[in-house]
C-alpha cells in the first residue's frame, strides 16, 4: 500500500471516529464549460456541483492580515479523495457556519493540497 493510500486511510478513520462531531459536509458548484454571448450576456454553461466533507477551522488573529485573510474568512480541511471534484478559486461552497450551525454561501479564494496529496486546505470566503 503506497503512503498515500495508508494517510487517507488513517485520516479516514480520523474523521469518522475522533473528529466525527466536528466534520461537516459541504456542496461546492461552479459553472461547467459554455458558450457565452457578449450581446445577450447569456451563456450555455450548465453549473456543475460537487460534495465532500471536512473540517472547518477559523483563522488564528495572527494570520488574518485583511488583505489575503480576513478576520470572517474560514478554512475547510478535506481529504482529497472524499471531495468529488476540484475546489478552485471562484467556486462556491455551501457550509454550516461555524457558529450558527446554519448553511451559508462561501466563495473559495484558494485551494491547496498537501505534497502528496492527501488533503485539502480550502480557504473560504463569506459571499
Amino acid at each position: 500500500m503506497s503512503i498515500k493510500a495508508t494517510m487517507q486511510a488513517s485520516f479516514g478513520a480520523l474523521f469518522n471516529d475522533q473528529f466525527a462531531e466536528a466534520v461537516s459536509s459541504f456542496t461546492g458548484s461552479y459553472l461547467g464549460p459554455g458558450i457565452y454571448d457578449p450581446v445577450t450576456e447569456e451563456t450555455t454553461a450548465q453549473p456543475v456541483t460537487y460534495t465532500g466533507r471536512g473540517v472547518l477551522t477559523r483563522y488564528k488573529k495572527d494570520q488574518v492580515d485583511n488583505d489575503r485573510i480576513l478576520a470572517t474568512d474560514v478554512r475547510v480541511i478535506a481529504l482529497v479523495n472524499e471531495v468529488t471534484d476540484h475546489p478552485m478559486p471562484g467556486h462556491e461552497i455551501n457550509a454550516k457556519d461555524l457558529i450558527t450551525e446554519e448553511t451559508r454561501d462561501y466563495r473559495v479564494i484558494e485551494a491547496v493540497t498537501d505534497p502528496i496529496g492527501v488533503q485539502y486546505q480550502i480557504q473560504l470566503r463569506v459571499i
